[in-house]
């Protein structure tokens, strides 16, 4: 079905995310500030997090396991879940592929090149198959320094292959968290350190605050209110622009005098403009004028 973009809505738009950080940065606790979280704990460190910031839990032995109480569960309390970490879940994903195809693996047990490609598109199947159950989906993933080329330190996710880049493709956002002196920040945009993914108006740093006795774990669950937010806005400039275009574009084109094309002119100058709107009509009314054979005079402001 083809929609046009003011029939777009994303209102009901779930989210999926990545956080990425060294061992022991709070990665967990701050998966756990986002919308009524269900924790799926593949690496057994539930027990790390502080027992107040602790939520229902579900401990997985495997991927089948998995999958199938997440398909069997009454998730209907939970808006998130949070798999922990995903390094673990595509090492889950490793004998999965391998019995599905001899060819996925290597006669010591490892993957072959072929087995790596699997283990891709089942994870993309995985996020999938979040979505369909109508879900947010964080992913939180161990990062280790690296050295780069030019004698600096970068952070990547932990994972075997070239998937650490390839898993970012099908989330919404995602970042690194990490250290700056004593603050604690994550960053959504790319730079020299570490690859990262902001969009609907996330990028660049965020400060994580510090959680006394008396705060609340809602970092993630503010954050996706701003790109709902955003998401929102984006619809209903959508939405005014399709208005704004509709009643001016029309009449520009049937222009056949001067006369016309400054009333429409007046008018694209007092109309409110969103997004292309004063670029795309400014262009048709010159066009109209060059087909008219008219100018614009800019002293008395009107096309002659």
């Amino acid at each position: 079905m083809i929609k046009k973009p003011s029939e777009l809505t994303f209102d009901d738009k779930k989210l999926s995310m990545i956080i990425a950080g060294v061992p022991g940065i709070g990665k967990t606790t701050l998966a756990l500030s986002s919308p009524k979280p269900l924790l799926i704990d593949l690496d057994n460190g539930v027990s790390r997090v502080e027992a107040r910031f602790r939520t229902d839990t579900a401990i997985e032995s495997s991927y089948k396991e998995l999958i199938d109480d997440l398909s069997q569960a009454d998730l209907s309390k939970y808006e998130t879940i949070v798999i922990d970490t995903g390094g673990k879940l595509l090492e889950m994903m490793k004998p999965v592929v391998i019995n599905e195809d001899a060819k996925n693996g290597k006669r010591d047990g490892n993957l072959s090149l072929q087995g790596y490609g699997a283990v891709k598109k089942k994870f993309r199947e995985f996020i999938s198959f979040v979505r369909g159950l109508d879900k947010n989906l964080i992913i939180v993933f161990h990062a280790s320094e690296v050295s780069l080329d030019n004698d600096t330190t970068g952070l990547r996710i932990r994972i075997e292959g070239s998937s650490r880049d390839d898993v970012w493709d099908d989330m919404d956002i995602g970042g690194f968290v990490e250290m700056k002196g004593k603050r604690r920040v994550i960053g959504f945009s790319n730079c020299e350190r570490y690859y990262a993914k902001g969009t609907h108006g996330i990028h660049g740093e965020y400060e994580i605050p510090l959680l006394d006795s008396e705060s609340k774990n809602n970092f993630i669950s503010d954050l996706f209110k701003k790109i709902k937010a955003d998401l929102k806005k984006e619809t209903e400039d959508v939405e005014k622009y399709n208005q704004v275009m509709s009643g001016i574009k029309p009449f520009i084109d049937k222009a056949s005098s001067v006369e016309q094309l400054n009333k429409l002119f007046d008018k694209y100058n007092e109309m409110e403009h969103y997004l292309t709107s004063k670029k795309e009509l400014g262009f048709a009314l010159q066009q109209k004028a060059k087909e008219l054979g008219v100018r614009y005079d800019k002293d008395s402001k009107c096309f002659k």
